[in-house]
């Protein structure tokens, strides 16, 4: 039998731990399965999907900005995905291409996890006004959070924020990232880049909520580092791209993910410095 093919895709991608993750979970299913880090543009993108036939391919994960750029091109698209306006997976079928988002259900069980008992979170922040924020505000929303606080440098592109909040039905308000009031929420996500929110350390309130940071690299960053510090649970970016990859193995391969074989490989991963 052929070996079906998988990859993540993005520009820069050598980086990425997903082939760490999806390779980990094949061998625990018993699946002769490739899974690849692709260099691709968003303007190499419809090529390299046109070369994707099915069913020698049966999935790929996206990085930005290509979780965006790939929703014209498919033939399908789950209502998450649509609601947020990004994909990051992609599924192959005899039908064609379907897309779907896993960071949004990723970001729940993150957070969720980081807490670690029964939970109920009513206030909640956003660090950042991107593609990630929006999935942060699907997230937050299906956690049954009340109300949202957007902290974004550019107010005007936080004010699509804003309108996705009135769609999932949670009022969303925007902080001055020059404030120094205490980012006082239940729940947090900082959405930004590694090092971008550096200068919001002292924001970090005396009882902290529960922090998901999507940055990850070699160190925490100066917010994790002291929301730790002060008493607050942190969930990083690590966390998140376990979860998230949980779910895509399950739309690629129609298989329970095995979670712990996963999260085994990913715990030894983080003891291995990278360049």
């Amino acid at each position: 039998m052929t070996t079906r093919r998988a990859a993540v895709l993005g520009s820069p991608i050598a980086h990425s731990r997903s082939p760490l993750l999806h390779r980990a979970a094949y061998a625990a299913l018993g699946l002769d399965w490739a899974y690849d880090a692709i260099d691709v543009t968003s303007e190499q993108l419809p090529e390299f999907l046109a070369s994707c036939a099915w069913p020698e391919w049966a999935g790929l994960s996206l990085t930005m900005p290509l979780k965006t750029d790939v929703l014209p091109l498919l033939d399908d698209v789950s209502e998450t995905a649509q609601l947020v306006r990004a994909a990051n997976t992609v599924t192959f079928t005899s039908q064609g291409r379907y897309g779907d988002n896993t960071d949004v259900a990723g970001m729940q069980r993150a957070l969720r996890e980081a807490h670690g008992a029964e939970w109920s979170p009513r206030r909640g922040a956003i660090i950042g006004s991107g593609a990630t924020a929006r999935s942060a505000l699907a997230a937050l929303a299906r956690l049954g959070i009340d109300d949202v606080t957007v902290i974004a440098r550019s107010p005007e592109r936080a004010q699509e924020l804003v309108e996705l909040g009135g769609r999932l039905g949670v009022p969303v308000s925007l902080g001055a990232w020059e404030s120094t009031a205490p980012i006082d929420a239940d729940a947090v996500v900082a959405s930004v880049p590694p090092g971008a929110a550096d200068s919001l350390v002292d924001r970090v309130p005396q009882t902290p909520g529960v922090l998901l940071d999507v940055a990850y690299g070699d160190s925490a960053t100066l917010l994790t580092q002291a929301w730790t510090r002060a008493g607050g649970r942190v969930a990083d970016g690590l966390d998140l791209l376990l979860w998230q990859a949980v779910d895509q193995v399950r739309l690629m391969a129609g298989l329970d993910a095995p979670v712990e074989a996963m999260r085994l490989a990913l715990s030894a991963d983080r003891e291995v410095p990278h360049p």
